[in-house]
């Protein structure tokens, strides 16, 4: 069975997080929602809430197929947790798929080689991703490598069937 991690952190974009979990555990895949903490109740933008199931620190790169990174303002959150940083490095190191959306590919610029990939991500944080160098397009959905990333929750069908297919 395919083993899907999704980071969570405080003040996650609620589409952006609950999609992707809900239709992963419809085709099948293991769900994990890794947090800096393990058991505890992180929440979303709009006051949703949802539980850990694991600490970052307690996770390893190799048991995951694949890494989610929800946008909102929690990337902002999880970039100050260094294990969930080294987790997502980890992932980087190992080629294994790593997807972002809207916020989400801060914690690229902070943990993976954006030389020369193309990434799109929220407009507002464009000049981050340049400045990690990455090459910026304006589109709903750009693979590059193990990476995958999107704009906005406007984005999720294709992020997510992206997702689906490249852990396949």
């Amino acid at each position: 069975m395919k083993k899907i991690a999704i980071l969570i952190e405080n003040m996650y974009e609620e589409p952006e997080l609950l999609y992707p979990y809900y239709r992963l555990k419809e085709e099948g895949y293991e769900v994990h929602l890794i947090g800096p903490e393990k058991d505890k109740v992180y929440t979303g933008k709009h006051g949703y809430p949802m539980k850990s199931t694991h600490a970052s620190k307690d996770v390893k790169a190799e048991d995951y197929d694949a890494v989610i990174i929800p946008g909102g303002y929690s990337p902002d959150h999880m970039r100050r947790c260094n294990d969930t940083i080294n987790f997502v490095k980890e992932m980087d190191k190992l080629q294994k798929t790593i997807a972002a959306i809207c916020h989400g590919p801060w914690i690229m610029a902070s943990a993976c080689n954006l030389k020369e990939k193309k990434v799109t991500s929220f407009f507002s944080i464009k000049d981050d991703l340049i400045n990690a160098g990455a090459q910026y397009v304006d589109e709903e959905v750009v693979v590059d490598g193990n990476l995958i990333t999107s704009r906005t929750p406007n984005d999720l069908v294709a992020f997510v069937k992206a997702i689906i297919e490249k852990v396949k």
